[in-house]
């Protein structure tokens, strides 16, 4: 599995900062969407308490936080979330093949995820990790694209 540097499981004393971060990495595509993002508004204690949540300290504080669902065919990356001064340093990236080796460990298949169809970069991002768009729907008052990694 990919090693990362700083990376640990979020604590129940991390919920604030793991929130902090979601609301500091997303902020800028409330506009962009005309909505907050869901990470912006979870419940990252109940997170902590139920799913994974693994987060990666940096000399500030937190740089980056990933929320997965592991489940009996996939693992569901919920949220990934980069600091934005750490944003264009590939954490993302180094983040993404983190998962893969996660999934790959417990023996799963393929990588689920989604992202605001209005969320462009995030998109391409994703197509250039060879996540493949498999479907859009409305959740709420978000239009979600969902995308899948088969792991092989």
């Amino acid at each position: 599995m990919a090693e990362l540097a700083g990376l640990r499981q979020a604590r129940p004393e991390d919920s604030k900062a793991v929130s902090d971060l979601a609301r500091s990495a997303y902020g800028h595509y409330v506009e962009i969407i005309n909505t907050v993002p869901a990470p912006m508004s979870a419940d990252y204690s109940a997170f902590i308490a139920e799913e994974t949540v693994l987060v990666v300290d940096g000399d500030a504080g937190l740089t980056g936080s990933l929320t997965l669902m592991e489940r009996p065919d996939h693992l569901l990356i919920w949220s990934i979330a980069v600091a934005p001064d750490a944003q264009g340093t590939g954490l993302g990236g180094r983040m993404m093949r983190y998962c893969e080796g996660f999934a790959r460990k417990r023996g799963l298949p393929e990588i689920r995820l989604f992202t605001h169809a209005l969320m462009r970069k995030n998109r391409e991002w994703y197509k250039r990790l060879s996540y493949i768009e498999v479907g859009e729907e409305w959740v709420g008052d978000k239009h979600r694209v969902n995308l899948v990694k088969h792991l092989g």
